[in-house]
């Protein structure tokens, strides 16, 4: 930490802009048709009005019935909501075999709209694909059969009348052996086009998770590469500080009191630090192939305080606790990062201004902790140089916005050096 700053400084975590409000929910049948046609893609809307303007047209130069020219409009003008509601298909069909067995005669329109309406619902899948082939079947049947009733009613053209047993012959059901093929092609196709689609993107899934499994192996080789590091570069020396710190008060008869508590006092912060880099070590080493489990301890908690002060007080600091409000227990995470946070400014305070004075305070305020540590000594450099910036400011204040939280840093209002930290939950 850097002690000489001219100013305060508050880093704050960037906070999303507020959401606009939703609009209330629109429950009127025209708002709900406004949102369709909104959604909808401009394709399907161009299908419905080429095929309805070609049936406008087609109907002029054939004229039918009402029925038969309200069943054309029908079926092509509702080709327009397919891609939001595909269950207007079965009104798109519906129309178009209501067209045909009113006037006998299906339009070109009609053929195009009815084929693009099973289509549809081949390819959303509105029933199971057989339902729909089943279904079209029989409602194909039943125009054939009304056609048959006309033509034994009122006679037809090229056909001699008919008897009643002439009704079973099959040649007068070739209108639903053609309807039936031309609906099982088009739900046939709009389902191969849709097992297609599901084929793709599970594909692309299965290629994301692979992908995603490779990063994340690659990270954890990294990570096991930065813990092999850390083991040999620094292990090894904190180990030996242990060794020869504990080793010196029996190697060295002649030590003085003081001494001799000094070097156990040495000893006992590299053991400390032995096990928090063992278990940041084995927080690294995660999917990494070891054979002996790391050694893991408990997280530190705001409970470890005294201890942190006592640690302070050891290497020539002075430093009192003050906690005011109503404490209450906290999620791990705040505790660790309120404990890593005084921490920090204990350790930068030793560093810039040995000797000071601390004082950490912790208020337990409503949802809120505040973490406050200063001391007496020179604070900032008046000149403005700030040094060489270290990575204690930027560790504390990560923490504090990690838990949405805000760090403020920088000459305390009687001098010294001030850290501030308000951490919510």
């Amino acid at each position: 930490m850097t002690k000489n700053l001219r100013m305060t400084r508050t880093i704050t975590p960037d906070r999303p802009a507020a959401a606009p409000e939703a609009p209330p929910p629109d429950r009127g049948l025209r708002r709900r048709l406004r949102h369709w046609a909104a959604a909808a893609p401009s394709y399907a809307w161009l299908t419905a009005a080429g095929l309805t303007l070609f049936a406008v047209v087609e109907l002029a130069l054939v004229p039918g019935s009402a029925i038969t020219a309200f069943g054309v409009v029908v079926c092509t003008a509702s080709l327009a909501l397919r891609a939001t509601w595909p269950a207007v298909g079965f009104l798109t069909v519906g129309a178009a075999l209501l067209s045909f067995a009113t006037d006998g005669n299906m339009a070109y329109a009609t053929i195009a709209g009815s084929l693009i309406g099973c289509f549809t619902l081949g390819r959303h899948r509105v029933q199971h694909p057989a339902i729909l082939v089943l279904a079209g079947s029989l409602a194909a049947l039943t125009v054939n059969l009304v056609h048959i009733d006309r033509w034994a009613r009122d006679g037809s053209p090229g056909l001699p009348a008919l008897q009643g047993t002439d009704r079973f012959s099959l040649g007068l059901y070739a209108e639903t052996l053609v309807l039936t093929v031309m609906i099982l092609g088009a739900v046939s196709t709009g389902d191969a086009v849709r097992a297609r689609e599901e084929t793709r993107h599970t594909r692309a899934a299965a290629q994301s998770r692979l992908l995603e499994m490779e990063r994340r192996q690659a990270a954890e080789a990294e990570r096991a590469a930065i813990a092999r590091e850390l083991h040999d570069m620094i292990a090894h020396s904190v180990s030996v500080i242990a060794v020869r710190a504990e080793s010196a008060t029996y190697t060295t008869p002649d030590l003085s009191p003081p001494a001799r508590d000094a070097f156990q006092e040495i000893a006992g912060t590299a053991r400390s630090s032995m096990a928090e880099l063992r278990r940041l070590l084995g927080v690294l080493r995660t999917g990494d192939d070891t054979s002996r489990a790391p050694l893991t301890a408990p997280q530190p908690s705001l409970a470890g305080l005294d201890e942190l002060l006592g640690q302070h007080r050891t290497v020539g600091g002075t430093a009192e606790l003050r906690i005011s409000g109503e404490q209450v227990p906290l999620p791990s995470s705040w505790e660790l990062s309120a404990y890593r946070i005084v921490q920090e400014a204990l350790t930068n305070t030793r560093r810039h201004a040995p000797g000071a004075h601390s004082v950490v305070e912790l208020h337990y305020g409503p949802r809120l902790l505040s973490v406050r540590v200063s001391d007496d000594g020179p604070g900032p450099d008046p000149s403005g140089s700030t040094g060489r910036a270290g990575h204690g400011l930027v560790g504390m204040a990560e923490r504090a916005s990690l838990l949405g939280g805000a760090l403020t840093t920088g000459r305390g209002p009687g001098g010294g050096f001030l850290v501030e930290a308000e951490l919510p939950w």
